[in-house]
């Protein structure tokens, strides 16, 4: 048994808002600090609106691509010799896998943050498959895989061993503490998504979903991205602009959440949606349609919410959420921190790292 603390580098592209820099950025600072020393390196300058980090190092590379990294990242790597080192996100993962060639000593992490050959379906660039990136992937020490969805897609579909993978699933951060109790009384009924405008997230299905609904509505759509114009050119053809509200971002994400009646989920493909866990530990049902990547993990159907199969179904089912089911917020949100907690979840981590150093 080690006498010394573990080193641990956590590395992302960027700390802007997204669901892998939270769940990573968040265990980097909250690991056992008499067990281990954690930094973490960030591949671009800082921005506004990153992630707050307190009570460990960060450092900015400055650069506005993975690739350019490279030297900087294994200059840093000399000198500061970790133990661990753990990456999120596809294209940052390939590249430590291939720079891990060149530290052996060092264990090599990549926290893959989707279900690759579901996504693979929405990009115009293969990559997934390719045999550079089974070479890369196969060269890191794990795969840390954050639903059941995404162990089966490395094994059955790109054929990686069990002895390479990892499951861990996302933590709930502290923030949500389940401040939904009641029921709101207001009318009209509150909808809510949070999630970025990409193609991939099914605004557009939940769009017309919403078109079929025969009561007054407000729903809020929080996030951007490169599918912005399309989506509200949808909201217009659909005639629901003064239904809808857009908030590109916003740092009160659970006051919006524990204001609303319920969560709607569209996207066709996941890692293990930070938006959902976020929901049900607010204590907020979801109505989603269905798709790969932890959501059958997190929606219990008839106990946080209800999984459709197509449209007619969705709006079948959000009917059915508002007036005629009788949700418990508070066992919502219990059932979700007994899951998914922060201490459980990190402690996850925590012996991962020391069965990987050991």
């Amino acid at each position: 048994m080690r006498n010394n603390k573990v080193n641990v580098v956590f590395i992302l592209p960027s700390l802007n808002p997204g669901g892998a820099e939270r769940v990573m950025s968040f265990v980097a600072q909250n690991l056992d600090k008499q067990e281990f020393n954690t930094s973490l390196w960030v591949i671009s300058k800082p921005f506004e609106n990153d992630y707050p980090i307190k009570d460990i190092e960060v450092k900015y590379f400055g650069k506005s691509r993975v690739l350019k990294s490279v030297f900087p990242l294994i200059k840093n790597i000399i000198l500061e010799k970790p133990d661990i080192i753990i990456s999120s996100i596809g294209h940052l993962n390939q590249m430590m896998g291939l720079i891990s060639i060149l530290f052996p000593k060092t264990k090599f992490i990549g926290r893959e943050a989707n279900v690759l050959s579901v996504l693979s379906q929405f990009h115009t660039k293969k990559s997934y498959g390719h045999r550079l990136f089974r070479f890369s992937y196969l060269s890191l020490d794990k795969i840390l895989c954050t639903s059941k969805d995404m162990v089966n897609d490395f094994k059955q579909v790109y054929g990686f061993p069990d002895d390479k993978l990892a499951l861990i699933n996302n933590p709930i951060s502290h923030k949500f503490n389940g401040q939904k109790i009641t029921k709101n009384d207001c009318v009209p009924i509150q909808f809510i998504t949070v999630g970025s405008l990409k193609k991939q997230k099914g605004h557009e299905r939940i769009l017309k979903a919403l078109s079929k609904l025969n009561f007054d509505f407000n729903y809020t759509m929080i996030g951007d991205g490169n599918e912005r114009k399309k989506i509200m050119a949808l909201v217009k053809e659909l005639k629901l602009d003064n239904k809808i509200t857009h908030i590109p971002y916003t740092k009160k994400v659970d006051e919006h959440l524990s204001s609303s009646d319920l969560f709607l989920q569209g996207a066709y493909v996941e890692g293990f949606p930070n938006c959902l866990l976020e929901s049900a530990a607010t204590g907020l049902p979801i109505v989603a349609f269905n798709a790969v990547g932890g959501l059958n993990e997190i929606v219990e159907v008839g106990k946080n919410g209800y999984i459709a199969q197509n449209e007619n179904e969705f709006v079948s089912l959000v009917h059915k959420s508002i007036f005629e089911k009788n949700w418990d917020y508070q066992e919502i949100s219990r059932n979700t921190h007994k899951k998914y907690g922060a201490e459980k979840i990190l402690n996850k981590y925590e012996t991962l790292f020391k069965t990987m150093v050991n």
